[in-house]
């Protein structure tokens, strides 16, 4: 028979058979999650294929994302069947119970719902002591603040260790779900060398992993619990299910070397750290807010100068502290220079960025030519450790200050005189001129041309725009405040092209930390206040007070909470990351026009 006939009789046949009515149903893979873990929701539609994807609501708490579409087409006895399968992807944010309500759908005409589903999410679980000395842990972790107290402001370095069972061939895919810090502002993390330690019976490989905190305020602060997940290569107990280990004595070493994977949910305790004020006795005069231990070098020079002419003093101050929070103190006694604004440069020594040194390099110009030297210049700083105030000083530079106007006198290097043997010089005589040639025709005046006229207000022009130019610098130079104002204005127009571009190569964890940094430098502009303290706190301490629109502080809250989830659930494609860049623009064009 020949194939197009074969082919229409099986399209009559098919379309013979009677069909079954369609129908809808939703369900969970696993509807008790540890936070940190993530479910899959299928919907099915059995009989027919919904007019549109099915749209899931927002539900608090839940992150829901679109994985992809499966399809499959059975024949049994005569009867055929179509199935149509739309995957997502459920990711908690928090743990409870949540509800995914009833949904429907549109399939060949008729509307179609689903059974409503629940989901429970729990807090991992911390091991106990006796679980952990009697080896029966396969993985643990714990948190280690080696600070018995704070003070506000100071920069510390937590710890976290990853405790791995000796029967642990290899982990992966380690990634922290929550690091909630009330009262702390989280910094970068490094994980360090792995160990080896004897707990009970068993031996565990510890992977460590350094945290640098900064205290924000006083009172008592907490750290953790911290939960984590990660995927384990267990060591089978019976090696004669690996058909290497049959044939040859020995594991795999091309496959799973001797285990099964696992996924497990880690936590830690919380750890609580009592935070103390700065003491407000015996505060130096000069003291801004510096904590730590500190050490500075200060060179200036030229030395030799004339009034209104640079010096560039460079102020090294180097040792372990928040060194991007550092800021010249005023200095007094420099009451007979003009200061212009400091350049800053950090240069750290270790991962954590608490230890370095940072650089400021800042012009001034003596005013009169009475000034003889540079006065000494002094830093103050609290040393956490000892619980006093220090001050650092570097003696005067001396100085040489001329006149603006002087010039040397010019000096003879010799007297010439005559030689009385060489024949005295005749002076030329001129006659008198008879005919004094013709006479040119006068034109108008100087003072009537246009062009003489014009060219004399070039010198006005040029001395106004001058004058213009410098009431603008010592206007800068007078007002901080707008300084800081349109220094912010110009990064945070540089961070949009970076942001952009981070966004176009899909760069998440660079993305998300170049916006917290843009988002701490606005804040902080606006506030008045460091850009390192700037936290998520402020969005309720600060601005809600100040009548911000209610749609400017949930985008600033919806942004410090991506920022705060990339750490951990990081967002994935260059579309979600631009529609962030258009979030942050609202929220900047918003703030830039709140008065504060």
């Amino acid at each position: 028979m020949p194939v197009a006939a074969v082919f229409c009789l099986l399209l009559w046949w098919l379309g013979a058979t009677p069909a079954h009515a369609a129908s809808f149903t939703a369900s969970l893979d696993n509807d008790t999650l540890t936070l940190g873990q993530s479910a899959t929701l299928s919907l099915t539609f059995e009989g027919g294929s919904p007019k549109n994807t099915p749209v899931l609501p927002d539900i608090p708490g839940l992150q829901i994302s679109y994985v992809g579409p499966s399809s499959q087409f059975s024949f049994i006895n005569g009867q055929t069947s179509s199935t149509v399968t739309h995957h997502f992807t459920v990711t908690p944010q928090r743990t409870g119970d949540f509800v995914i309500p009833a949904l429907t759908a549109e399939v060949d005409g008729v509307r179609l719902t689903s059974q409503p589903l629940q989901l429970r999410v729990v807090q991992p679980s911390v091991a106990s002591t006796s679980q952990i000395n009697s080896g029966s842990q396969i993985a643990f972790m714990k948190l280690m603040v080696p600070e018995d107290k704070v003070y506000v402001g100071e920069a510390l370095t937590a710890r976290l260790e990853i405790y791995l069972r000796d029967d642990v061939r290899n982990f992966g895919n380690f990634q922290l779900t929550g690091a909630p810090a009330d009262g702390f502002t989280v910094g970068k993390l490094r994980e360090e060398p792995a160990q080896r330690a004897q707990i009970g019976n068993r031996v565990y490989t510890v992977v460590p992993v350094s945290m640098a905190l900064t205290a924000t305020r006083t009172g008592t602060l907490s750290v953790g619990p911290l939960t984590a997940n990660l995927v384990l290569v267990v060591a089978s107990p019976n090696r004669s299910s690996d058909p290497f280990f049959q044939q040859f004595g020995i594991r795999d070493p091309f496959g799973n070397p001797g285990g099964a994977q696992q996924q497990i949910s880690l936590a830690t305790e919380m750890v609580n750290v009592p935070s103390l004020p700065l003491p407000t006795q015996n505060v130096p005069p000069g003291f801004n807010g510096a904590i730590g231990q500190y050490t500075m070098a200060v060179t200036a020079g030229p030395t030799n100068v004339a009034v209104g002419d640079p010096i560039t003093v460079r102020i090294q101050i180097s040792g372990r502290g928040d060194l991007g929070s550092l800021t010249l103190p005023n200095q007094p006694a420099w009451h007979d220079f003009t200061i212009y604004p400091a350049t800053s440069k950090v240069a750290t020594a270790n991962p954590l960025g608490l230890q370095g040194t940072k650089t400021f390099e800042e012009i001034v110009a003596p005013q009169n030519s009475d000034v003889h030297e540079l006065p000494s210049f002094a830093f103050s700083y609290f040393d956490p450790d000892t619980g006093n105030y220090r001050t650092l000083t570097e003696p005067p530079v001396a100085l040489a200050v001329r006149s603006a106007g002087a010039t040397p006198v010019p000096t003879l290097a010799a007297t010439q005189t005559a030689n009385p043997q060489s024949p005295a010089r005749p002076e030329d005589i001129l006659p008198i001129k008879d005919d004094l040639g013709a006479l040119a025709h006068a034109g108008p005046p100087l003072i009537t041309r246009p062009a003489f006229l014009a060219l004399q207000t070039v010198p006005v022009l040029a001395w106004l725009a001058a004058f213009v130019w410098r009431k603008r610098t010592d206007r800068l130079a007078n007002n901080p405040r707008l300084r800081r104002q349109r220094q912010v204005a110009q990064r945070v127009r540089d961070g949009l092209s970076d942001l952009r571009r981070l966004a176009t190569e899909n760069h998440s964890d660079e993305f998300f930390a170049a916006l917290f940094r843009l988002l701490q430098e606005q804040l902080g502009e606006r506030l008045d206040l460091p850009a390192s303290s700037i936290t998520e706190a402020v969005v309720e301490e600060r601005l809600v007070p100040l009548d911000l629109p209610e749609p400017a502080l949930n985008g600033l809250r919806d942004l410090f909470q991506l920022c705060n989830q990339a750490r951990y659930a990081p967002i994935r494609g260059s579309a979600e990351l631009n529609s962030v860049v258009g979030r942050f623009e609202k929220v900047i064009g918003e703030l830039q026009e709140l008065k504060a």
